[in-house]
């Protein structure tokens, strides 16, 4: 079926100098292309969020500005990507970095938040805080001020059959942590996702 074939990607740039640039994928090559420019409308958006998120926090000069994106999963019609920024301003103590992550269901068309990915009404949050609860245990990693819950839309990826949940620097622990990534097996939460979503497709055998 060509449908489940990868996206197309390319690389564009926003910047000036190789001290301040950022890089974010462009899609190509698609059959519908009034949803590939939304879906490229939609990945430039955040990638401009993440330079004014980075701007506005500071009254200081920017030294340097660098973006950077990965692909995280290219198949059965699920384009889930992250885009980072790192940003050091003038005599600050370290630079800063932000990273958001994008996940798109081709086949359905829609760019999905985390609530997306499970069947209406399952108690998702709670499921998946109490994997990353388990994990942050075994792992002894620190936190700043304990662990409850997940927030309903945490950041996220998808990455062939894994779910990965991710925080942000100071989020839940401290900097010298830097981003704490939970990987979370599809098949440990199969129950509870929608099967005709991004997840399910990737939970399947064939």
């Amino acid at each position: 079926m060509p449908n489940t074939l990868p996206v197309t990607i390319k690389t564009a740039a926003i910047g000036s100098g190789p001290s301040k640039t950022v890089l974010y994928p462009e899609v190509s090559s698609m059959q519908n292309h009034q949803w590939e420019r939304s879906m490229n409308r939609t990945i430039v958006n955040q990638t401009q969020q993440l330079i004014n998120q980075q701007i506005g926090n500071m009254p200081t000069t920017v030294e340097e500005m660098i973006g950077s994106y990965e692909i995280k999963n290219n198949q059965r019609q699920v384009l889930s990507l992250s885009l980072s920024n790192y940003t050091y301003h003038f005599h600050a103590a370290h630079g800063m970095t932000y990273i958001k992550s994008l996940t798109f269901d081709l086949k359905n068309e829609r760019l999905c938040e985390l609530k997306d990915l499970f069947k209406p009404g399952s108690e998702y949050v709670k499921a998946l805080s109490i994997l990353i609860e388990k994990q942050i245990k075994q792992r002894n990693i620190q936190l700043l001020n304990g662990f409850t819950a997940i927030k309903p839309n945490q950041d996220f990826y998808i990455a062939d059959k894994v779910l990965v949940i991710y925080f942000q620097l100071y989020e839940i622990t401290p900097y010298v942590y830097g981003f704490p990534m939970f990987p979370i097996s599809v098949y440990d939460i199969e129950g509870m996702i929608d099967e005709n979503g991004p997840l399910g497709r990737m939970a399947a055998n064939n």
